[in-house]
């Protein structure tokens, strides 16, 4: 296991007074490792209190230190930081290794890890594999990219088990993870203003795969393939019918059922989560649990008993037999084409989609089939509403408006009995919310009146 050792002549900077940057923090000071801190921001968040916990620390911000970086040994980067940056590239250039919270946490953990990632469902997928976990009777840290920074969840050894949602921007700093399950969810555009392209996006996240001692693909998705599967073992999950090691979904009767290899497991229908997106969900922690020999029955109750998270496909309420979904984390065309058809009726156009925000560079063509197929009215709102129009008009009625209040106003009156509005953005909400959350929370309160 390779550790960060404390020596007096040791230089390790951290960038970014983040939330991981503060908890690589307060890590590297509990174990004595002299360090100095950097933010690029002239008035970063947690600096006062970062001067608190750290008097007698070095904190630089307004800028990148270059003099400093290249004398560095070690680089901790926060995740939203690019490592295209120039200072950065510089460093790498003159010999500094640079590395994220994931990889600093990977050469002290001694406990097994079961890591996640996908352009979509990850936060609902790592939250259901950390509740299996649970029920096994494990102590679980789950953390990452969701919720608690990994750092953290190391201190005073309380967990043997971690399951972790990590990102492509935490990944691709990461170089000796080895977890007992690795899998990639799916794989869609995403983050390429950050990237440049999926090739490079893609990289990143297939970066997961290194070191795992399992690893669980999505066979309707190829890109969440390994390019090479040596020494490891290979499980799956779809919506077709599974084989060996395999997890799928097998309609039979008008209804879908859950499979693992040749045998139905359970019903579809006695999930409280509904939408072929949803099951798939379900699939891929089944099929990463039984990678982690978690027991098949016990994860089947945990699944009957999971009602979703905030935002992701969360059901609001029905308004005059129209059904109102908050969908506040699609925040790219994944994440809404699996919507989209999640919700589809195999009958009729009963979708009014509300979209729109910041696009991050993505390729709204994506969802014409499935918007031509379901949606009989796109309401778009935000900084990218001329591009997702562009990219559907033609396909079905398109509406402009300022404000999401607006949208819901316009969705209640183009709704029939049957039908669900559907918020399902496709892009990034910081145009006009504080985050996914606060465009959520605000649709809800907006729902809410729509029923008064």
């Amino acid at each position: 296991m390779m550790q960060i050792i404390a020596s007096s002549q040791l230089i390790i900077i951290i960038i970014g007074l983040g939330v991981t940057g503060m908890s690589a923090a307060r890590f590297l000071a509990k174990r004595s490792i002299r360090f100095v801190m950097m933010d690029s921001r002239e008035n970063p968040p947690n600096y006062e209190q970062f001067c608190q916990e750290f008097p007698n620390i070095k904190c630089i911000t307004g800028c990148l230190d270059q003099e400093l970086l290249v004398k560095a040994d070690e680089i901790i980067v926060s995740p939203g930081v690019n490592l295209q940056t120039p200072e950065l590239t510089v460093a790498v250039d003159a010999g500094v290794s640079i590395i994220g919270d994931i990889e600093l946490f990977a050469r002290y953990v001694t406990k097994p890890v079961i890591a996640i990632t996908g352009s979509n469902a990850k936060s609902t997928v790592t939250t259901l594999v950390g509740e299996m976990a649970k029920a096994q009777g494990y102590s679980v840290g789950v953390g990452g990219n969701l919720g608690v920074p990994v750092l953290d969840m190391l201190e005073g050894d309380s967990f043997d088990y971690f399951v972790l949602e990590l990102s492509s921007f935490q990944l691709e700093s990461t170089f000796s993870l080895s977890p007992k399950v690795a899998t990639i969810l799916n794989i869609s555009e995403d983050h390429l203003d950050r990237h440049g392209s999926l090739q490079a996006y893609h990289q990143a996240k297939q970066r997961i795969y290194r070191h795992a001692e399992n690893i669980v693909i999505n066979r309707q998705d190829v890109l969440t393939q390994p390019p090479v599967a040596n020494n490891v073992t290979v499980w799956s999950f779809g919506n077709d019918k599974p084989d060996v090691k395999g997890f799928g979904l097998v309609k039979e009767k008008q209804q879908y059922h859950l499979y693992y290899q040749f045998t139905q497991v359970a019903p579809a229908n006695e999930l409280n989560v509904k939408g072929k997106h949803n099951y798939m969900n379900a699939l891929a922690a089944l099929a990463i649990g039984t990678a982690a020999e978690f027991d098949l029955t016990v994860m089947i109750e945990v699944l009957k008993a999971f009602r979703g998270l905030p935002h992701r496909c969360e059901y609001i309420k029905t308004v005059d037999h129209v059904v109102y979904i908050n969908d506040s984390k699609a925040t790219n065309v994944g994440a809404t084409l699996a919507a989209i058809d999640g919700f589809a009726d195999e009958n009729k156009k009963n979708i009014v989609l509300i979209a729109g925000g910041q696009g991050k560079g993505a390729d709204f063509s994506i969802l014409k089939s499935a918007v031509k197929k379901a949606v009989h009215h796109v309401i778009l709102i935000g900084e990218d509403a001329g591009k997702l129009a562009l990219a559907l008009g033609g396909i079905t009625e398109v509406v402009n408006k300022a404000t999401l209040r607006e949208a819901v106003s316009a969705a209640k009156d183009y709704a029939s009995p049957g039908d669900i509005v559907l918020l399902s953005p496709a892009c990034a909400s910081f145009d006009m919310f504080s985050g996914f959350a606060q465009r959520g929370e605000q649709f809800a309160a907006l729902v809410q009146e729509v029923a008064a």
